[in-house]
């Protein structure tokens, strides 16, 4: 953009003279596509150029400082540098993000996430230290304002603001898009980090629910009388009581994989499975063991009704016994004996089994050899 060259000669007469045999004998070394215009005082240099655009000792109103332009840039062109350094090191961080192969434990997927965390925080650290910085150049040029809202920037103050703003601009927006990739990469591994404690928890239940299962499958024994159902069924309620925090951690569990599928984990196609299996033992447990609970009552009610039944029978056999033989011996010995003996049938109503083939069918699934016999 070079358009025009003003010389503006020294001076003083001996430094005058030296400049004029100078430009003579390199007069091939100033022959140049632009014109080259030779001032003989600070006056006419003001006539090419405005004097807001001139330093004080040219003449012009520029306030110029050599030391602080120097300081100034050297500090801009820091800044520029930590800007694209920041920018590489978060490119760079990001890659190693996103080529990160996800732990298969519970362990090694909290560390990492502690690891990437330490990283990321040291990240965002150095971004403010260099928003910092740039906000402290910022600061240094417009000063002036300020101290004087009257002030007016000269171009070179206001290309060095305009350059600084755009840094921190591009920072900003590096900073921006590194946060929205970081927030996807924690949540990436947080929901690792819930999968792999669900799929460990998962082991650990399903293992306590097959154990609870496999003890429940054991209380097959209908019993042998009241006494024994009464017991067994006691049993139960205790092996219940104690099994009820193991059902309870599977459903709560499962609920859990059921959440992670409504916020549409990443690994859904492994937690259905899971869940419905948990779902499924929980729900087969409760059922079987209300199958057996009431296998016991029908057990216990029928063991009533038969020691019931045997008990009048006994009655019965008791009654015929202490009968006196003399006592028959007479016609109203006999109708008396008669007479308690139809007395004691009468009481046997609600005591005596009717229809035992619908009793076979009402409790077949109880019923064994010995009680077929009874």
């Amino acid at each position: 953009n070079l358009q025009l060259i003003l010389v503006l000669r020294p001076t003083g007469l001996f430094h005058r003279a030296l400049s004029d045999i100078a430009f003579k004998f390199n007069r091939d070394e100033f022959k140049m596509k632009v014109p080259i215009i030779m001032l003989g005082s600070v006056s006419e240099l003001q006539g090419y150029i405005d004097k807001t655009q001139l330093t004080e000792d040219l003449g012009g109103t520029l306030d110029y400082c050599h030391n602080r332009w120097l300081s100034r840039r050297t500090a801009i062109e820091g800044f520029a540098q930590k800007v694209k350094q920041t920018a590489q090191i978060l490119q760079s961080f990001g890659t190693e993000l996103a080529e990160t192969e996800l732990p298969n434990d519970v362990q090694s997927t909290s560390s990492l996430l502690a690891i990437h965390t330490e990283k990321k925080d040291k990240m965002k650290e150095d971004i403010r230290l260099a928003v910092e910085q740039g906000d402290d150049i910022l600061g240094s040029i417009t000063e002036p304002i300020t101290e004087n809202p009257e002030y007016k920037l000269n171009q070179d103050q206001l290309d060095n603001q305009t350059t600084v703003e755009r840094l921190l601009a591009q920072l900003h927006e590096t900073e921006s898009a590194f946060d929205e990739f970081w927030i996807k990469h924690q949540q990436k591994l947080e929901q690792c980090l819930h999968l792999r404690n669900f799929e460990q928890n998962f082991r650990e239940v399903k293992a306590a629910l097959d154990i609870v299962s496999e003890r429940l499958s054991a209380f097959t024994d209908v019993g042998n009388s009241c006494s024994h159902v009464e017991h067994i069924l006691k049993d139960l309620a205790n092996f219940e009581e104690k099994s009820c925090e193991t059902v309870a951690k599977a459903r709560m569990l499962a609920s859990e994989g059921d959440a992670f599928i409504q916020s549409n984990h990443y690994a859904v196609d492994s937690i259905i499975p899971k869940c419905s299996e948990l779902h499924h033992l929980c729900d087969a447990f409760t059922t079987e063991m209300e199958r057996r609970r009431n296998v016991l009552n029908k057990s216990l009610e029928l063991h009533g009704l038969l020691e019931k039944s045997m008990k009048w029978c006994d009655e019965g056999i008791y009654l015929l016994a202490s009968q006196p033989v003399d006592k028959c011996q007479s016609q109203d010995g006999a109708e008396s004996a008669l007479q308690e003996i139809e007395k004691f049938l009468d009481t046997g109503a609600g005591n005596k089994i009717k229809e035992l083939n619908k009793v076979y069918r009402e409790y077949a699934h109880i019923l064994n050899e010995d009680l077929k016999v009874l």
